[in-house]
């Protein structure tokens, strides 16, 4: 995991397309209206774009990662609580198969860059039940369903700790890992 750059432009951009071309196929609603958009994330000045590369393809995944997420959906007293608030994440479907998925894997790293910078959650929230199904296997827990003009959002939330990802990342750290690895959940 790294900061987008513009340079990632294209490799995002095809990243997309990918994703998009499989959601079509299944009859899902689409990004592609977006896709000039979710590029351009690359070359954010914030610094909460990230991508998940691979050695052999490139760039494989993109989220955002804000310390504050969206004024609705979370109570006042959580919003003052020390969060990580992840959002926009997309992968390539190439690479659904793959152990831990692509998707799995950023919002771990996330869990675990929320514990190294002294945070005590990492918060999400998604518009369809299956994404939400999904990332209850990452170990995110439902918060609370909210209705929102005309969409349903799954309000999610996984408590920060320290997670061993050196199987999957480089990491760029030698601090102890004292957690152990990613808790792997039930695929109820």
């Amino acid at each position: 995991m790294r900061l987008a750059t513009s340079a990632d432009r294209p490799k995002v951009a095809r990243m997309v397309q990918a994703r998009c071309a499989w959601m079509e196929q299944r009859g899902l609603p689409s990004w592609r209206e977006a896709l000039d958009d979710l590029v351009a994330q690359c070359d954010n000045s914030d610094g909460d774009v990230w991508v998940l590369t691979d050695p052999g393809r490139g760039v494989v995944g993109q989220t955002v990662v804000q310390e504050q997420g969206p004024p609705w959906g979370w109570t006042d007293a959580e919003r003052t609580e020390p969060a990580l608030y992840l959002s926009g994440s997309i992968t390539d479907p190439a690479y659904r198969d793959r152990d831990p998925r692509p998707g799995t894997l950023m919002a771990w790293w996330a869990v675990d860059l929320a514990a190294r910078l002294g945070k005590l959650w990492v918060r999400r929230h998604c518009h369809f039940a299956g994404v939400a199904r999904y990332n209850l296997t990452q170990g995110f827990t439902l918060v609370r369903q909210e209705q929102r003009t005309s969409a349903r959002l799954y309000m999610m939330a996984r408590p920060a700790e320290r997670l061993d990802l050196s199987p999957w990342l480089a990491t760029g750290t030698d601090e102890p890992v004292s957690s152990g690895t990613p808790a792997q959940p039930d695929q109820a």
